[in-house]
């Protein structure tokens, strides 16, 4: 086999770039399931791409069925008043404003149901695509030593089925026989297929996904109609989406603000009546609507929808609503070291001689005696070698008499002996120990800082590989390979704003303290745990949630499910067990374990869009009260009109923009809570004053502009002004 030096420095160049970016590179128009582009963009056109916008109109007529309207208290009592206010219009046909009110009345009930409706849309599409994916297989189950053809439906959890190049996985489970390569395209958008194996924490296996070489035999984990697909249809399209507990809360606040406002509404007609300003019914609906918080109530379950979609945009699935919001109060993150907070293979990173010896000699000799090393750390010396160094090309083939020595457990070194103009040279890299111990028995001398250099590189952190070398000179020990855990480009900017955001990064390894210390400093992290098992992972997260804090992690492995439970947010990889999928509440399609601190970015940005438009909102009604208030009473309390500050038209004329503006901001506002406040690594204190000065001013500056306009329009119709 020939290995040449660009292939390889190619090959490693890739490497680095598959698993040093955020997230996974795909074709310029290849969508993510569920027909997103892989930007993150809205299907088709956009959010008010004509065709979404028809697709979502049943739906939103179809919720105005009390029983669906009555799960939001705010947009039920609009409803209602919707309902009496039209039957107040055609007791009196004739007059224009009390149908003016019904009619917008009802498109502020219509506008609510369709930003969800919009947002559920977007679900469903995801949803037809997943379904295409899901097809009725007939499996072949083994029952002793012989196979049964039997339909996918019909296998039970326990069953062994065999699946062969070809072959559509008939269900979920965990390969416990044999190695293959499988196409996920249907579930992660990827084309590029992945390897399935046994007895290992990439077993797992999702039906409705082709074996494309080899044969596996699959323990069925999942019931018929329970399948990873079934859940994810049912997820994205928002059949199992419930209320988080914020959602909860809000809504309870919602609701206790609009049972406020109805006594009020309700208790001030006899006020009205003892001042000789009696006031029509349809005025008092409409005055009870201006007051509710209607926007968010309009929004609000847009807002968690679109939260979840935000995830599944980035090929992650939350197993609920209360997963994505608690990746917004998140205040621990733990990381594993290797694939997160580094590439995942050691990498050379520099050539020490020892006394009397230069660099290009070591290197010469590190990538004579890797050239035929295939393995990540191998292919890394051939690049630093050819990289820093300018040595030229070289490829196997070209060393006819040369005799390789393959690395074993036994003699922990590798290396060559080449025949050279009658001349042997024997290369060897390895272990200190080992290749000390090899130059001794070749009756050579090992020089007194081989040991200090390679002691100095443990110490920081890395890995050292002794080289040496016999030739007619005798045997010595030329310098010594630097192997590190390369951390990932831009990792340390990402803690810092994580640490801007408060919270706390812990990178977990299976290293020795000293190693994982260096590689902790060197990232930017703020702890570290050495030496991890699942029972210190454990300890740890009980310790954090002791403490009062939420706490995300992830995992692949059978022995990562424990501490996946037991974090307040658990992301699983798609590649893992199954065990692990079920423990976690969220799983990674790409299996990609940077992204987590995405997931805590995106869980924060629903938490900011949902508290942005609740104050917008809040502040929205009081420009409402200048515009109705004064509109009702200046009749008969003339210094009211002091209040009219907008200089309205007329009352009818004010009312109406009111509730004209009321429905509008609505249609104004679906964009923000489908796509989300734009979000930025700053502390909470910061955050909440940039959304009060932003949402907060605006909310309550844009109605009396809103109301104004809407009002010079009114008023400029023939017979109303």
């Amino acid at each position: 086999m020939t290995t040449d030096v660009n292939d390889v420095n190619d090959v490693q160049q890739e490497e680095h770039r598959s698993v040093s970016t955020t997230t996974p590179t795909r074709a310029p128009h290849q969508d993510v399931p569920g027909g997103h582009p892989p930007d993150g963009g809205r299907v088709g056109g956009g959010l008010f791409d004509p065709k979404q916008l028809v697709k979502s109109l049943p739906d939103a007529l179809r919720k105005l069925d009390p029983r669906v309207m009555i799960k939001s208290p705010v947009m039920f009592v609009v409803e209602v008043g919707s309902v009496l206010t039209t039957c107040f219009a055609v007791a009196s046909p004739s007059d224009w404003f009390g149908w003016a009110i019904a009619v917008w009345l009802w498109l502020t009930v219509l506008f609510a149901n369709l930003a969800e409706a919009v947002a559920e849309g977007r679900g469903k599409a995801q949803a037809d695509t997943l379904r295409k994916a899901k097809t009725d297989t007939v499996a072949r189950r083994l029952n002793g030593s012989a196979e049964e053809r039997v339909p996918g439906t019909e296998l039970r959890i326990g069953d062994l089925v065999v699946c062969e190049a070809g072959d559509i996985i008939p269900g979920d489970g965990d390969v416990v026989e044999g190695v293959a390569s499988v196409d996920e395209s249907a579930i992660t958008g990827e084309s590029a297929p992945v390897i399935r194996e046994s007895g290992g924490d990439r077993s797992a296996v999702t039906g409705g996904t082709k074996v494309l070489s080899d044969r596996i035999v699959i323990k069925i984990t999942t019931k018929p109609g329970e399948t990873f697909i079934d859940r994810m249809i049912n997820l994205v399209e928002g059949a199992a989406r419930q209320k988080t507990p914020n959602e909860i809360a809000l809504n309870i606040l919602l609701a206790s603000l609009t049972i406020v406002f109805l006594l009020a509404v309700v208790t001030l007609q006899p006020f009205a009546i003892y001042a000789g300003a009696e006031q029509p019914m349809i005025v008092l609906l409409a005055l009870l609507v201006c007051l509710i918080p209607t926007t968010i109530g309009a929004l609000l379950s847009a807002i968690g929808i679109a939260g979840m979609d935000r995830l599944v945009q980035r090929n992650v699935l939350a197993m609920s609503g209360r997963a994505v919001e608690a990746a917004g109060d998140v205040s621990t993150l733990l990381l594993d070291k290797t694939g997160t907070i580094t590439l995942g293979n050691r990498q050379a990173a520099e050539f020490v001689p020892v006394k009397g010896v230069t660099e290009a000699e070591v290197a010469d000799a590190a990538q004579l005696s890797s050239l035929a090393d295939e393995t990540p750390e191998g292919r890394s010396i051939v690049v630093l070698a050819k990289q820093g160094y300018g040595l030229r090309e070289r490829h196997q083939g070209e060393l006819t008499d040369a005799e390789w020595v393959p690395f074993t457990a036994q003699t922990r070194m590798s290396g060559v002996d080449v025949t050279e103009h009658g001349t042997v040279r024997k290369v060897r890299k390895g272990a200190t120990g080992s290749v000390i111990a090899w130059v001794r028995e070749q009756g050579g001398t090992v020089p007194d800082d081989a040991d200090r250099l390679a002691n100095g590189i443990s110490e920081a952190g890395g890995t050292p590989l002794l080289v040496a070398l016999e030739d007619e000179r005798g045997a010595r020990v030329l310098g010594v390979i630097h192997l590190k855990d390369v951390v990932k480009d831009g990792m340390r900017e990402r803690f810092v704003e994580l640490r801007k955001m408060g919270i706390k990064t812990v990178m977990i390894t299976g290293d020795n303290p000293l190693t994982a210390k260096a590689i902790a400093d060197e990232a930017g992290v703020d702890d570290f745990l050495a030496e991890a098992t699942p029972e210190d992972k454990m300890a740890l997260i009980k310790r954090e949630q002791a403490g009062g804090k939420l706490v995300a992690m992830t995992g692949d492995g059978t022995n990562d499910a424990p501490a996946l439970a037991q974090a307040d947010v658990g992301v699983a990889m798609n590649t893992g067990t199954s065990a692990a999928k079920e423990a976690g509440n969220m799983v990674d399609l790409d299996s990609n374990p940077t992204k987590l601190i995405e997931i805590v970015e995106i869980g924060k940005q629903l938490l900011i869009t949902r508290g942005a438009l609740t104050t917008f909102s809040i502040a929205n009604d009081v420009a409402k009260y200048f515009a109705i208030i004064p509109a009702m009473f200046a009749v008969a309390y003339p210094g009211l009109d002091t209040l009219n500050i907008m200089r309205l038209h007329s009352s009818q004329t004010a009312i109406l923009s009111a509730i004209i503006f009321n429905a509008l901001i609505i249609v104004a506002l679906v964009p923000l809570a489908l796509k989300g406040v734009r979000y930025r690594p700053v502390s909470a204190d910061r955050m909440l004053r940039r959304n009060l000065g932003i949402y907060g001013l605006g909310g309550l500056i844009a109605p009396f502009i809103g109301i104004k306009l809407i009002d010079l329009l009114i008023s400029a119709i023939p017979g109303i002004g």
